[in-house]
C-alpha cells in the first residue's frame, strides 16, 4: 500500500480510502459482516476511513465505530455534515448550531473522542461561510476534530472560502472531495488544480462511477433495471436512454484497454484517480468483501504516459459523458426564479 501526506497536516492516509457509505441499511444490513470487511481492508494497509452521518441514517459511523475498537490510534478517520438528520429545519446545514451540535453526535456513534477530518458534505448557499469556517475552527481549537476539509465544493466556493479563512484568520479547509473517474472527468478542469494551487489533499468518490464501471454494466448484454445498484437510479443505467449511449460506448473502450493491459476494469478505473497528481487518495466503497478483493488489487497498478494517453483519446481531460449522480449543482441552475428579472408593471415603472 502506498501512502500520501493529507493536504499539508502532515498525516499520511493510504491511497486507498475506505468508503463506509455501503455499511447499513442502505448498503450492506449485515453489520457483523461489515466490520469484518473494515478489519480485512485495514489488514492490508488501509489506514484511512471515510464515512458520514447520514449513511443509513448514522448507522455506518456506528458500525465503522465498533470496527475500530482497539484500533483508533491507527486509523485516519473521516466523517461528514450537512444532510438531513431527522424532522426540523434547523437539523441540516453548515450552520454554526447545526455544525457544533452534529459533531457531538458522530463523536457518540464512532464512539471516539476526536475525528482526524470532518467534512462540510456539499455547500450552503443559505449560510455565510465565514459562519461555516468559524465553527470548525473552534473545533479544531477544541480538540473535536484535528482537522476539516469540504465536499463536491466547486473550484469557486473554495476560492472563497481560502480567503476568507485567510482575511478572518480562521483555519481553512484542508482537503476537497469530488466525484472523480474514467467517465466523469470534469474536476480536471478547475477543481483539482486549484486544490493542487492551494496545498489541499483530495480524497475523490466514485471512482466507478456508481458501479458503471464495474464491469456488470456492458453495451449489448441484458441490464436488470430492478436490483442493486440499477434499482436505485434506473435511469443511470437504462441502454434506452440515448444520455447513456456515451457511456456505454465509453466503458466497451475501457474494457478493451484493461484487458490489454491484464487488468480488470474495476482496477483500471481506481488506478486512473490516484494516478492525477493533485489526487491524495480514492474512496473505494465496497458493500461486500469480494468487492474489497477486487478494488484492492489495484493498488500498486500504475499507469504509464502511453496508457493515459489511450484513456484521454476515449474521454478527453475535462469533459464528462454524465453529470455525477449527487453532486452538487448550483442553486441559480435548479431554481428558474434566480435567472430571471422580475417583470415590472408599466405603472409601477412610472410613479
Amino acid at each position: 500500500m502506498r501512502y500520501r501526506v493529507l493536504g499539508g497536516t502532515g498525516i499520511e492516509v493510504s491511497v486507498h480510502c475506505l468508503g463506509a457509505m455501503m455499511f447499513g441499511a442502505v448498503g450492506n444490513p449485515d453489520q457483523d459482516e461489515c466490520v469484518r470487511i473494515i478489519h480485512a481492508a485495514l489488514d492490508q494497509g488501509i489506514n484511512f476511513v471515510d464515512t458520514a452521518d447520514m449513511y443509513s441514517a448514522g448507522e455506518s459511523e456506528e458500525i465503522v465505530g465498533r470496527a475500530l475498537k482497539g484500533r483508533r490510534d491507527d486509523v485516519v478517520l473521516a466523517t461528514k455534515v450537512h444532510f438531513p438528520m431527522g424532522e426540523g429545519p434547523n437539523r441540516r446545514g453548515n450552520s454554526r448550531r447545526w455544525i457544533v451540535r452534529e459533531v457531538e453526535e458522530s463523536l457518540r456513534r464512532l464512539d471516539t473522542d476526536w475525528i482526524d477530518l470532518y467534512q462540510v458534505h456539499r455547500p450552503d448557499p443559505t449560510t455565510d461561510v465565514e459562519e461555516t469556517l468559524s465553527a470548525l475552527t473552534d473545533l479544531v481549537r477544541q480538540g473535536k476534530i484535528r482537522a476539516f476539509g469540504c465536499s463536491s465544493f466547486p473550484a469557486e466556493e473554495i476560492v472563497e472560502a481560502y480567503h476568507v479563512a485567510e482575511r478572518r484568520g480562521l483555519m481553512r479547509f484542508r482537503t476537497e472531495q469530488p466525484p472523480y473517474s474514467l467517465l466523469a472527468r470534469g474536476a480536471e478542469a478547475n477543481v483539482l488544480p486549484v486544490c493542487r494551487r492551494l496545498g489541499m489533499g483530495v480524497l475523490t468518490w466514485s471512482p466507478l462511477a456508481w458501479g458503471f464501471l464495474s464491469g456488470k454494466f456492458r453495451k449489448g448484454r441484458p441490464v436488470d433495471l430492478t436490483s442493486g445498484r440499477a434499482a436505485l437510479n434506473p435511469g443511470r443505467f437504462d441502454p434506452a436512454l440515448p444520455q447513456n449511449a456515451a457511456k456505454y460506448d465509453a466503458v466497451e473502450a475501457f474494457a478493451a484497454l484493461a484487458g490489454e493491459l491484464g487488468c480488470s476494469l474495476p482496477e483500471l478505473a481506481v488506478a486512473f484517480t490516484v494516478a492525477h497528481p493533485a489526487v491524495t487518495s480514492v474512496i473505494i466503497g465496497p458493500r461486500t468483501m469480494e468487492q474489497l478483493e477486487s478494488l484492492s488489487k489495484g493498488a500498486t497498478l500504475t499507469l504509464d504516459d502511453g496508457v493515459m494517453d489511450r484513456i484521454d483519446e476515449i474521454v478527453p481531460p475535462g469533459t464528462e459523458t454524465y453529470h455525477p449522480d449527487g453532486a452538487w449543482s448550483p442553486p441559480d441552475l435548479l431554481d428558474p426564479a434566480l435567472r430571471r428579472r422580475p417583470l415590472v408593471s408599466r405603472a409601477a415603472a412610472g410613479s
